[in-house]
């Protein structure tokens, strides 16, 4: 699988593969359209794609599963979006205000910015909704390809 630089996949997908990951790495797919508002056939379009880009597993009538690729890839969503909500809650805005703004964009922003961002704030262990993970890249300091 080609390195991430975390600017693969849409916000609609980022969001598929957290919920996947905030419910253990497995999903049926009809849990997944009602969560997300969306007709079933929607999700299996999308699932397809994620599998067919090594995220996931779909086993059709049976569900989807992440990949070790697509746990590893979720665990920088995660990240990702732990290191701005904290970034703007540090600058003024409240907790909730911090997680809905950085929804709206965080898809956008890539694995070597927020690598960056990370080592500027000094390795943050706590985000505003959970724990932030660091890894080679954030503290190596090296860029990600």
């Amino acid at each position: 699988m080609e390195p991430v630089e975390g600017l693969e996949l849409t916000p609609r997908k980022v969001e598929y593969l957290k919920y996947l990951a905030e419910r253990g790495g497995t999903a049926r797919t009809t849990e997944m359209a009602a969560h997300f508002g969306v007709d079933p056939s929607t999700i299996t379009k999308t699932i397809g794609e994620l599998a067919d880009a090594g995220y996931l597993l779909h086993t059709p009538y049976r569900g989807v599963t992440l990949t070790e690729e697509g746990k590893t890839y979720a665990e920088f969503l995660f990240k990702r979006h732990r290191i701005l909500s904290l970034v703007f809650v540090r600058n003024g805005l409240t907790d909730e205000e911090a997680c809905r703004e950085v929804s709206r964009f965080e898809s956008f922003i890539s694995r070597n910015t927020i690598d960056t961002m990370c080592r500027a704030m000094g390795h943050p262990q706590q985000g505003i909704c959970g724990a932030i993970t660091h890894d080679d890249g954030c503290l190596s300091g090296r860029k990600h390809s």
